[in-house]
């Protein structure tokens, strides 16, 4: 066991990319290392499947922490939440309008060649003017597969089954479902897999799930005989996720301990870039250690579909938009704590 300034002191990670902050290698260079509240966290999961195709960003989370640091709020912004995208110099991007997770993948398209710093730059650009949040102090991008990593160093994690899930992607034993013959890779199939499908059951106590299981039960968003699940039951339960990865990492045994962390760190390996505004993400646990991850709140702001006057989908809207608003302001107002209160009905009931 290590003192946080020894594990700071011993860890030499080079996954840090302050370049997708806001003039953040000005405040890299600027000498002024202190973390303190309030702070602001932008959270994107990518899922690409090649290294040449653009990026799209498959969940997109913010986590607001007061100025006494002493618990964080947890967010998401729909991945197909109708925005204003705008323009942008380096990749060509025009100002539009569009869902919001097309403006990575668009913004990491320059000279011919994928830049995932310019398509998160552009993302972020979009999510500030959408929120009014101006600046975020950390950022951190990471693919499917660095989580799923991150969860083997931790050997699993422990959540609470909010409502029955059946995978659309993965069988009973974690391999992936055949595809019917019907639906071939070239076709526009809603539910191309056939065969036993892996279950996770509504439960009232946490539940450990491997993590293949807890990466497959995250990542559902279709609806199922009957079940009428949505994007937004998938964002709530990826910010299940985030708080019990956080709750796991964060554990005494774990913050305090150098070669956990760097093990958790390191099984992320190439697939997390962290941008920390001169810190790293081992100064950044260690700065907030003292946070109260069962008291750390998750979000839900309602939304639905936004539909063109001739009636194609155009993407989700938050609806009612005043009440999103009133929500980002508060954030940066760093009055979060009191809003809950008086709306209570945005606290998803895992808080």
């Amino acid at each position: 066991m290590v003192t946080g300034q020894a594990l700071v002191a011993k860890y030499t990670g080079g996954i840090t990319d302050d370049s997708l902050l806001e003039n953040g290698a000005a405040r890299a260079d600027s000498g002024d290392k202190e973390i303190k509240g309030p702070l602001t966290i932008l959270l994107v999961g990518i899922d690409p499947r090649k290294s040449t195709t653009p990026p799209l960003s498959d969940s997109i989370l913010i986590a607001h922490i007061p100025a006494d640091m002493s618990t964080a709020y947890l967010f998401s912004m729909p991945r197909d939440l109708y925005v204003d995208i705008p323009a942008d110099a380096k990749s060509g991007v025009r100002a539009h309008t569009g869902k919001i997770n097309s403006a990575m993948a668009l913004g990491s398209q320059v000279n011919g060649k994928i830049n995932v710093r310019n398509g998160f730059q552009l993302l972020s650009k979009t999510v500030r003017n959408y929120t009014g949040i101006e600046e975020f102090d950390a950022a951190a991008i990471i693919n499917f597969g660095g989580f799923k990593k991150m969860v083997e160093a931790l050997g699993g994690v422990s959540m609470v089954i909010d409502m029955d899930v059946k995978s659309e992607h993965l069988a009973p034993d974690g391999k992936p479902r055949p595809r019917s013959s019907r639906c071939p890779v070239t076709s526009d199939c809603p539910h191309p897999y056939i065969g036993p499908q892996a279950y996770y059951k509504k439960s009232t106590k946490p539940v450990r799930l491997q993590p293949w299981q807890a990466l497959d039960y995250v990542r559902q968003r279709y609806p199922y005989a009957g079940v009428p699940m949505t994007d937004y039951d998938r964002q709530r339960h990826q910010q299940q996720f985030i708080k019990a990865m956080a709750k796991e990492a964060m554990s005494k045994d774990v913050i305090t301990d150098v070669n956990k962390m760097t093990k958790i760190l390191d099984a992320a390996g190439e697939s997390l870039t962290f941008a920390g505004g001169g810190n790293s993400p081992i100064e950044w646990a260690v700065a907030l250690k003292g946070l109260n991850v069962d008291d750390m709140t998750t979000i839900k702001l309602p939304g639905g579909g936004k539909y063109a006057s001739d009636g194609d989908y155009l993407g989700e809207e938050f609806r009612p938009a005043a009440t999103a608003d009133a929500f980002f302001q508060a954030v940066k107002d760093d009055r979060v704590a009191q809003f809950l209160l008086d709306n209570p009905s945005l606290v998803n009931k895992d808080s």
